[in-house]
């Protein structure tokens, strides 16, 4: 296990003091005075309203310290990791931030929670304190019943209760407006691994082909282990289950739902965003109206998955939760809906010249493209030790494009061949590769001599690529097999220059492309995988001329 800290014990003081350095940190302070009280606060607090108060064991991050700030919480009490903090530091939190108006305590459903921030409470009453303490039990994975635990929709409850409080209502209200959130709340989270509080050499709970549904926060096992699947399938299942524990309608008909997205701790920002794309095609997501996220508001250190939290769309909790809050970790609320599209600019046309036929060019090509397709693992795994794995993907897409158009080449015209399948690069092929053979050809396709051609679109690909020969590139098997094509040179010679070339690089140190970031020794009697691609085209069109 490779994780980022000094140790287990002093994790938690640290990444408070590394909050409170942060951009995001810059209205808040801490307490100070006792080793084991952990305590966030607003910097400015005036006393002047409802304190809001949660809080409980670390490792949730941003929760609960994350969410201190003007319009959300007043302070939280940070426990060690998974772990309730203990009365005197939920008491001096309360001290702290307390005034005439009084103070609402929001505590997850947790054993040691409901009892250290409920000794808490009633120590504080005795010093003629007003508290009020609210449960969240949102978790639908075991039933909604009394004994759900507090999950994702506790953060909602913060929201709520801090939107009440910051508009100056009194105690009793902010009160009654939490419970009633906390009282419509469901969720339920999805993972695809468990989570590793520091413990060194923990084996892994779930299997490569396993996921978990209905999981707790602190690396408790979920209700349900369930096979791995696509992204779409897995959400399904999740909005289903929650779909299946809401009331089917109000007065009004169906009742619309206010959905949070929450990230569980290791969730790609790129695969969250997909995940509610997948949400978006669930039966759930015509019953939603918001949505909040997906966004990391309630999470597990290092676990790989997800949860999904509803709240009834009524307007006091739409009003609450769309208004402005100063904490950073906030999502915001967004009016959920279809995607927002504008149609696609005309572009250039990529066939301008009619189609026509040439059975030797035609055979080539098709030769030459089978042969990059017939190689694209083998050229992904080359590209791995010195890229980023993909460039036999890169030119075996570039080849699938040029034979799905094949029929549409002018293959009687070498000149408008070269510039048609310049521009087709361009338009479909990725990666730095696909452009610089677009350039490579749409150059070529300026001049009616084709090898002559090649030759300018090599010397522009340079210009662009800033490549030269023996930078350990492509060009190092390309330039040595165009050179002996402008010589008149045959096919075959050509493929045994490129062959040549791509060997060469096996000695080369890198100067360009990703491989240049590589240290030499990694690289040593590895050939360039761009050059390698190049070497097997050239082969293959010698072996079909």
């Amino acid at each position: 296990m490779k994780r980022f800290f000094n140790s287990r014990d002093t994790i938690v003081a640290e990444g408070i003091e590394g909050l409170l350095r942060s951009s995001a940190g810059s209205h808040l302070c801490r307490l100070e005075g006792a080793d084991d009280i952990h305590v966030v606060l607003r910097k400015n607090w005036a006393i002047d309203r409802v304190a809001i108060i949660s809080g409980g064991g670390s490792g949730h991050e941003p929760a609960h310290a994350g969410f201190v700030g003007k319009g959300m919480l007043t302070a939280a009490v940070c426990g060690q990791l998974f772990a309730s903090p203990g009365v005197d530091a939920i008491l001096a939190a309360i001290r702290a931030v307390t005034g005439p108006a009084g103070c609402l305590l929001i505590v997850k459903n947790y054993t040691g929670d409901r009892l250290n921030f409920g000794i808490a409470a009633e120590q504080a009453k005795a010093l003629g304190l007003d508290v009020e303490l609210v449960i969240v039990g949102d978790d639908i994975a075991l039933g909604h019943t009394a004994k759900a635990r507090g999950i994702a929709g506790t953060v909602l409850v913060h929201k709520i209760a801090g939107y009440a409080a910051e508009t100056g209502r009194p105690l009793a209200e902010v009160a009654a407006q939490a419970r009633n959130a906390a009282g419509a709340l469901r969720s339920i989270g999805l993972a695809l691994s468990d989570c590793n509080v520091y413990t060194p050499d923990q084996p892994p709970r779930l299997g490569e082909n396993e996921a978990e549904l209905g999981l707790g926060i602190h690396g408790e096992a979920g209700v349900e282990r369930i096979p791995m699947a696509p992204l779409d399938k897995l959400v399904a299942l999740a909005a289903d289950r929650l779909l299946s524990s809401l009331p089917e309608s109000d007065a009004n008909g169906t009742t619309r739902q206010i959905v949070l997205l929450n990230m569980l701790g290791s969730v790609p920002p790129l695969e969250a965003l997909a995940l509610l794309d997948g949400f978006s095609r669930t039966s759930l997501a015509a019953r939603t109206a918001w949505i909040a996220g997906p966004s990391p508001v309630m999470t597990a250190l290092d676990m790989n998955g997800f949860s999904l939290t509803t709240l009834p769309a009524e307007p006091a909790f739409i009003e609450a939760l769309a208004a402005p809050a100063e904490p950073h970790a906030w999502p915001d609320l967004a009016a959920f809906g279809p995607v927002a599209t504008l149609p696609v600019p005309a572009l250039p046309e990529t066939f301008t010249d009619a189609p026509s036929d040439n059975p030797l060019l035609r055979h080539l090509i098709t030769s030459g493209a089978n042969a990059l397709i017939g190689h694209e693992a083998a050229l992904n795994t080359l590209d791995a030790k010195c890229g980023d794995g993909d460039a036999g993907s890169t030119f075996a897409e570039a080849a699938r494009q040029v034979l799905r158009a094949i029929d549409r080449l002018p293959l009687a015209s070498p000149q408008a061949l070269m510039a048609t399948i310049g521009r087709l690069l361009a338009r479909h092929s990725g990666g730095s590769s696909g452009v610089l053979l677009s350039i490579l050809m749409t150059t070529a396709g300026h001049d009616e001599n084709w090898r002559e051609g090649l030759h300018n679109g090599a010397a522009r690909m340079q210009a662009y690529g800033g490549a030269k020969p023996g930078d350990r590139t492509m060009l190092d098997a390309l330039l040595p097999a165009i050179a002996a094509l402008q010589s008149g040179q045959s096919l075959a010679q050509a493929a045994v220059a490129a062959r040549k070339g791509a060997d060469a690089t096996r000695s080369m140190k890198a100067r360009a492309g990703r491989a240049s970031y590589i240290p030499p020794e990694q690289l040593a009697n590895i050939p360039d995988p761009g050059a390698e691609a190049i070497a097997v085209l050239f082969k293959a069109l010698a072996a079909s001329a």
